[in-house]
């Protein structure tokens, strides 16, 4: 079974940082390209950031440009998203998915609120 599980959320002040990590099992990671994704109290599932199968190409939603780096580790099937310079409106559930889309496997996800 596909399994991705989220970690590395938490309660951090504006301005802080948080890294996310995402354990990929049950394909093969390395041929997938991998996304995440969140969702704000009362809002839609918003595409945070997307990067390639091997890692050379990323994108990012304006919103978290300049502030927010995605990476993957593809010998330890593992997704991670560098959150810097937080602000509250970052508050959400983020989800690691596989694919680009919001239709792709999605895993448990991680709730991070930022916060004074």
């Amino acid at each position: 079974d596909v399994q991705l599980q989220a970690s590395g959320g938490g309660l951090v002040q504006p301005g802080g940082s948080l890294r996310l990590s995402c354990a990929a099992s049950g394909f093969t990671f390395s041929v997938y390209a991998m996304s995440w994704f969140r969702q704000a109290p009362g809002k839609g599932l918003e595409r945070v950031s997307t990067i390639s199968n091997g890692g050379s190409s990323t994108t990012y939603a304006d919103s978290v440009k300049g502030r927010f780096t995605i990476s993957r580790d593809n010998a330890e099937n593992t997704l991670y998203l560098q959150m810097n310079s937080l602000k509250p409106e970052d508050t959400a559930v983020y989800y690691c998915v596989r694919g680009s889309t919001a239709t792709g496997t999605k895993g448990q996800g991680t709730l991070v609120t930022v916060s004074s």
